[in-house]
């Protein structure tokens, strides 16, 4: 067991951020399917109980209790096929997108896509009279993968991949199914889901437009990030003061070799100010080798 710990540790740590990502939504699926096991053999409500804490909700004022649900809702999932799915497109569409761009904008998309699929689902919920009266919770990393299905398509629109049935199919075709689908399905039972599915096409959408263009709408969020990082890092591992350098003083013969010394060229002033005042025999041992030394260094 402990093999097979270490195994997708080496794994996680060595892998790219893609694989991380990958790694990180498996992670929250089987600690929500664990923890849903764990709550109802305890006889407790596993929606009250621990999704809620988890998925977003529709209400604003939900949204003000619980923040974190913006970010953790986009990291997990509930049901196996809808894992599974997502983290295949991930992994198929991450793929492709990793051969022109980088993982900090793969990384920032992924983010950008859940965050605009968070505000759609949420607009729409207090928006739309057919929502009117009711509350709605949403999981999952549909509108993220879409994001990056959508600008990988835009990228790479004639890059072909090869699927089950119907061939190789161009990105451009799957990217334009995808959308259709969602937006012919938003009168159905998951219609919050297909609204914020198409927040996160939109994400994409722009995304690839602006590169197109020659602008990196991800470089805010990454700048942001790197700050973060740096300040982080400057907390965990402050830089340690160099200790101020003793004065030389000329007359003084009790000077220790591993004493800090002050700038050659001002020892180097204070020992000819000496010779030129009392000569140079006035010069103890000490002054006259550091006088040779000082010298060879000083130019």
């Amino acid at each position: 067991m402990a093999t097979i710990f270490d195994t997708i540790k080496h794994k996680y740590n060595t892998g790219s951020m893609l694989t991380k990502l990958i790694f990180i939504n498996i992670g929250v699926f089987l600690a929500l399917r664990i923890g849903a096991i764990v709550c109802t053999f305890c006889g407790f409500n596993v929606d009250t109980s621990l999704l809620h804490w988890i998925e977003l909700p529709s209400s604003p004022a939900e949204l003000l209790i619980r923040p974190w649900t913006l970010i953790t809702y986009m990291f997990a999932q509930f049901d196996i096929f809808h894992i599974l799915f997502n983290m295949l497109w991930l992994y198929w569409f991450g793929t492709v997108f990793l051969l022109t761009e980088n993982a900090k904008q793969l990384v920032a998309l992924y983010f950008y896509g859940g965050i605009c699929g968070a505000l759609a689902f949420i607009g729409a919920y207090n928006t739309f009279p057919i929502f009117a009266y009711t509350d709605g919770w949403l999981i999952g990393a549909s509108a993220s993968v879409i994001a990056i299905v959508v600008a990988t398509a835009m990228r790479h629109p004639d890059y072909k991949m090869h699927l089950i049935f119907f061939g190789a199919v161009s990105l451009k075709w799957i990217a334009i199914v995808t959308i259709a689908i969602d937006f012919l399905s938003i009168n159905g039972s998951n219609a919050g889901g297909h609204i914020a599915h198409l927040g996160g096409a939109v994400i994409g959408l722009l995304y690839g437009y602006m590169l197109n263009k020659g602008t990196d709408i991800t470089r805010p969020f990454n700048s942001a990030i790197d700050n973060l990082v740096s300040v982080w890092k400057g907390i965990k591992s402050p830089s340690t003061k160099q200790p101020k350098a003793k004065r030389y003083n000329p007359n003084s013969t009790s000077q220790q070799k591993t004493a800090s010394t002050p700038n050659d060229k001002e020892i180097l002033d204070m020992i000819l100010d000496k010779i030129k005042k009392s000569g140079y025999t006035s010069l103890s041992d000490d002054e006259k080798k550091r006088l040779f030394d000082v010298s060879r260094r000083v130019k």
